[in-house]
């Protein structure tokens, strides 16, 4: 029953914080921001934030420094919009993993175009 609550409290913070980061109106948060995982701890006190932007890893570096800034306006919004005894501590760490998989598809249209042209001659 435990991971049940855990996993509802983490799929419901990742659905509010989404909703809150559109509406920072600090200029170094990038609003393509994508949260990619929350890690929440077993107490509920303590969650991982990971971001990516989609522009690239210095925009989600810089994001993130913002965001550390911004941690108590958003945990004060987070706890407004659930209904939690205790609302976590959030840590938001930057994470590549957009910039990573742009890539990985940027590779694979390359051999996919290089196996196109192998097939017309």
């Amino acid at each position: 029953m435990a991971g049940y609550k855990i996993n509802r409290a983490t799929s419901d913070i990742k659905i509010a914080l989404s909703e809150i980061l559109r509406g920072v109106k600090d200029p170094r948060v990038s609003k393509l921001l994508s949260i990619v995982k929350v890690d929440l701890s077993s107490d509920l006190s303590y969650a991982a934030v990971y971001i990516s932007a989609i522009e690239g890893y210095e925009t989600t570096v810089q994001s993130v420094k913002a965001l550390k800034n911004a941690s108590g306006y958003v945990r004060h919004e987070l706890g407004s919009r659930l209904k939690l005894r205790k609302v976590p501590e959030l840590r938001f760490i930057a994470d590549d993993s957009i910039e990573q998989s742009a890539n990985i598809s940027r590779i694979i249209d390359s051999f996919d175009g290089d196996r196109k042209n192998e097939e017309k001659e």
